[in-house]
């Protein structure tokens, strides 16, 4: 990798680090090529990525970001999971690390809170920004449900009593 590669893959990972909400750092300890791109499929389905990267171009490309806490956990062949939602980096890396144990999770970082290996697998038994979204259209709908159903509840009461009535002269 000559110096303007090395130059524009910085760019690129400062940029990163600038629009994602969340880093998950992993330590590879001998994944093979199905499984990590079984992985990066995974991630890319739920619109995070997944990159093996130099320690050295990524503690550069974190200077002046929320992320210049994690450069201590930069050590060792590391790869970054990253996603603009803060819980879908790191709920596939926690699910994926529990099926394959050559995939370590060594922390992360979300915004400038540093998060230990414990902290990214609590941040993946949070629920993400979609389910968040679908339970709240659920309580919104939930009130028009049951106003519904009320306003409909006393005509069919009625309509059963006059049918009660019915069966009951013509028997």
């Amino acid at each position: 990798m000559d110096r303007s590669q090395k130059a524009d893959s910085v760019a690129s990972l400062n940029a990163t680090f600038n629009e994602v909400g969340v880093v998950v750092i992993t330590r590879n300890l001998g994944m093979t090529v199905a499984q990590t791109t079984a992985l990066r499929v995974k991630m890319r389905e739920s619109g995070a990525s997944f990159k093996v990267s130099k320690n050295s171009l990524a503690k550069l490309a974190i200077v002046d970001t929320n992320y210049a806490g994690i450069s201590e956990l930069l050590t060792g062949p590391v790869a970054l999971a990253t996603s603009v939602d803060p819980v879908a980096a790191a709920k596939i890396t926690v699910e994926f690390a529990k099926t394959n144990d050559k995939l370590e999770i060594v922390g992360g970082a979300m915004g400038s809170m540093i998060l230990d290996a414990d902290g990214v697998k609590a941040l993946a038994s949070m629920p993400s920004l979609d389910e968040l979204r679908a339970k709240l259209v659920g309580l919104v709908q939930a009130p028009a449900t049951k106003i519904a159903q009320l306003a409909t509840a006393p005509a069919a009461k009625l309509a059963r009593v006059f049918g009660a009535y019915a069966t009951k002269e013509a028997a």
